[in-house]
Order: structure tokens, then C-alpha cells, then sequence
């Protein structure tokens, strides 16, 4: 549950009960996630080896609204029967989207990490990572949309040296909880927290549940922050009657 919504709950509820089933944050265990190193270049032509894995309902995630638009266009170039959602279309677009892929006449759903939370999408079968968002949580999120009701699930991620150091060790102190295979790659890093952390010292972030780093290294917090920061900037600069910001 994200820090806003837990802080909302206390203040507004009496005495309200949290349930955690394992630990907050943590993957489901009946998500196999298997992780593949891939160069930025070669994502498109390894999605569709990655699209065979199983059958479908398949979920594809990106972190860009032009990526997902590329991929959509090419999944249908290939012959791949795909609909796209991302917060730059409409609302009657995404609708028909929505639809056509859970009432099965859609086999691949690619889309931003709008999808990746209050949508209920039946029986997916496997959730393809083309690249990574911007924090750890969000993996979770993306991952957990398959692996559901005590079904088994499968999540594949593409990676490379190109992604942000901070969130490839959350994800290899994330696979490592779940008892996935961690890649060499994965393997080989270890962040200066790891290194220093004291005997008995709880490891992982507090504010967004990453386990590769501490709350006072934690990129989500520092991007919170910054946008809290122009925010305050922009409601400064309007309210001494400046239009153009």
C-alpha cells in the first residue's frame, strides 16, 4: 500500500487493522520471474521470443507512452493480434482496449504502468517487463497481474547495463527473497549500504520497500521530493500573478 494512501487510512480510520500477508511489498512466490540481459536494440526482436513462452493473455509493460506505441505498432506488423493503452489516449480508446483484451478477442495487451494497478485482468498468463519503471514497487505491481488466486504465472525482464543501478539491486534482493535464480549480472553488483550495513541491521528502504537500498538513498523519495520542490516553486511564481510558467 503506497505511503499516501497508508497515511490517508490513519487519519481517517479509528483503530484501523493492517493485514500483511508476507512482507509488504515482497513478490508473489507463484510468480516465476526469469530475468534476461538484452540491449536496448534487440528488446523488439526478443519480445517475441518471450511472447511464445505461453499462451496468451499476455501483458506487455513500458515506462514510455512512444514505446508502447512502437511496440504495439510492430506486435501488429508481426500479425499479433495487440491493443495499447497509455494515459495519452482517450478515455473512449482505452475503453475499447480494456475490453477487447479481457473478453479474450485481444491476445497482448501492451501498456504503461496504468495497467499495472486497479484494473483486474483474468487468467494472465505471463507479464513481459520490456523495460523496467522507475522504482521497485511498481515491478511488483506489473509482476502481481499474473500469479494470481494461487495460479501459477510467469514474468519476464529485460535489463542491461542501461537501467538504473539503484533498482537493479532492489530487483536482485527481490528475486533473491522470492528464491529466483539471479542472473551473474545481477550478482555481481553490490551498493556501497550493502557493504556497510551493520551486524542485525534491517536492510531495505522504508519508504518504497526496495531492498537494495536505504531510505536515505531511496530514488522515488529524492523524485518526491524534487517534484514536491517545483510544485512549490510554481504555486510561489503564480501566486505573485505570473501567468507564464
Amino acid at each position: 500500500m503506497p505511503k499516501k494512501i497508508q497515511n490517508f487510512a490513519k487519519s481517517a480510520l479509528v483503530k484501523p487493522i493492517t493485514i500483511n500477508v508476507g512482507r509488504a511489498g515482497a513478490a508473489s512466490l507463484e510468480v516465476n520471474q526469469q530475468i534476461e540481459y538484452c540491449m536496448p536494440e534487440a528488446r523488439v526482436m526478443s519480445l517475441l521470443t518471450a511472447l511464445q513462452k505461453t499462451p496468451p493473455p499476455v501483458l506487455v509493460f513500458a515506462q514510455r507512452k512512444q514505446d508502447v506505441d512502437a511496440i504495439h505498432e510492430y506486435l501488429l506488423l508481426k500479425g499479433v493480434e495487440a491493443v495499447a493503452i497509455h494515459g495519452g489516449k482517450d478515455q473512449v480508446e482505452r475503453f475499447y482496449a480494456v475490453e477487447k483484451f479481457v473478453k479474450g478477442d485481444k491476445d497482448v495487451l501492451v501498456a504503461t504502468d496504468v495497467a499495472s494497478k486497479g484494473l483486474d485482468f483474468p487468467d494472465i498468463q505471463h507479464v513481459i517487463n520490456y523495460d523496467l519503471p522507475e522504482d521497485i514497487e511498481n515491478y511488483v505491481h506489473r509482476i502481481g497481474r499474473t500469479g494470481r488466486c494461487g495460479r501459477q504465472g510467469l514474468a519476464t525482464t529485460f535489463i542491461n547495463k542501461t537501467c538504473d543501478e539503484a533498482i537493479l539491486l532492489d530487483l536482485k534482493h527481490l528475486l533473491i527473497e522470492a528464491k529466483q535464480a539471479v542472473p551473474s549480472f545481477l550478482l555481481r553488483l553490490e551498493s556501497d549500504k550493502e557493504r556497510l550495513l551493520a551486524i542485525g541491521d534491517e536492510p531495505g528502504c522504508s519508504y518504497c520497500n526496495g531492498l537494495g537500498h536505504r531510505i536515505t538513498n531511496c530514488p522515488k523519495l529524492e523524485s518526491q521530493s524534487t517534484k514536491t520542490a517545483n510544485n512549490m516553486k510554481k504555486n510561489d511564481f503564480l501566486a505573485k500573478g505570473n501567468s507564464d510558467w
